[in-house]
């Protein structure tokens, strides 16, 4: 038996690393007898005879008692240690089993030590306050930001859908020319047209259910074709003046490039019933003419 060098327990000689402190002690082995070699001959020279001299005796090292191996084996390398090891005598691993480390609450995850300590230090009251206090910043905060995130969510839900026409079940204006009827702006076809005498006259559409009015397409002139277009004044400036079923108006001014074809306005907005369409500008209006609004058309989120 030996000691270690480090904390002085008692190993045994086969022992390659301290069954309590897992030092290793490859360098506390028992040195190994070198065979004897003869002296170098320095210069060959005639010598007499010399009495041989026997070799000192060594004397026996003590029988090495093994210490039962009946303790846990190494779960690294296998080998089997006594009862008592912290550490395997082959490889150095830890017998112990270690305990692992108590979970941590949530709020202690904060970051908030500073803030516990001058509330109170370890009393948990302090603590329940400020998660209070955050929980209500949050719901106040929510309460304040709903207007915007059901919007976001409007708009989403807008993008993601395909829009489909919808139609008017009434439809009345403030001015018609005889022979072009407002009912002419949302028949379907863009060779009939709504005649209005001037700048100011409104035609309005109502719904007979509310809707998300996606978009709005409009035809200006009283044709597609382009010699037809120029025979009549063409609006180039509008008002939508859009009525929600709560009453809610909502006015969208919409500017209108001179040149056939559709033209595309995209809106949003919930629970339309009534739609009033304004004319606030026209081009090519004169003495004996007219302003020729092609068609309109509506569409909704299915």
């Amino acid at each position: 038996m030996r000691s270690c060098p480090q904390c002085g327990a008692s190993v045994q000689d086969t022992d390659d690393f301290c069954g309590n402190c897992g030092t290793y002690l490859d360098w506390l082995k028992p040195e190994q007898s070198e065979p004897d070699t003869p002296p170098a001959v320095v210069q060959p020279a005639a010598v007499q005879p010399a009495k041989p001299v026997a070799q000192r005796p060594r004397p026996a090292a003590p029988p090495v008692t093994e210490t039962a191996q009946n303790g846990p084996p190494c779960k690294v390398c296998g080998t089997a240690n006594p009862l008592g090891r912290k550490f395997c005598r082959r490889c150095a691993s830890p017998l112990t089993e270690v305990a692992p480390p108590p979970s941590v609450p949530w709020w202690r995850k904060l970051k908030l030590p500073r803030l516990w300590r001058a509330t109170g230090g370890g009393s948990p009251w302090p603590r329940r306050i400020v998660v209070l206090l955050v929980l209500a910043a949050l719901v106040v905060a929510g309460f304040l930001l709903f207007p915007f995130a059901g919007n976001l969510v409007q708009d989403v839900r807008d993008k993601l859908s395909s829009p489909a026409p919808i139609g008017p079940v009434r439809t009345v204006a403030s001015a018609e020319v005889p022979g072009h009827p407002v009912t002419a702006a949302v028949d379907g076809v863009t060779n009939r047209y709504w005649g209005a005498p001037a700048v100011g006259d409104w035609a309005e559409f109502g719904f007979d259910h509310p809707f998300r009015l996606l978009g709005v397409v409009i035809h200006t002139g009283a044709s597609t074709n382009r010699a037809d277009f120029d025979q009549q004044a063409r609006p180039t400036a509008l008002d939508l003046v859009i009525t929600s079923s709560d009453g809610t108006t909502t006015t969208l001014p919409v500017s209108l490039a001179d040149q056939p074809g559709p033209q595309r306005t995209d809106t949003g907005i919930s629970d339309v019933v009534t739609i009033r369409v304004v004319i606030r500008g026209a081009a090519g209006l004169a003495p004996g003419r007219h302003i020729a609004f092609g068609e309109i058309e509506f569409f909704q989120r299915p």
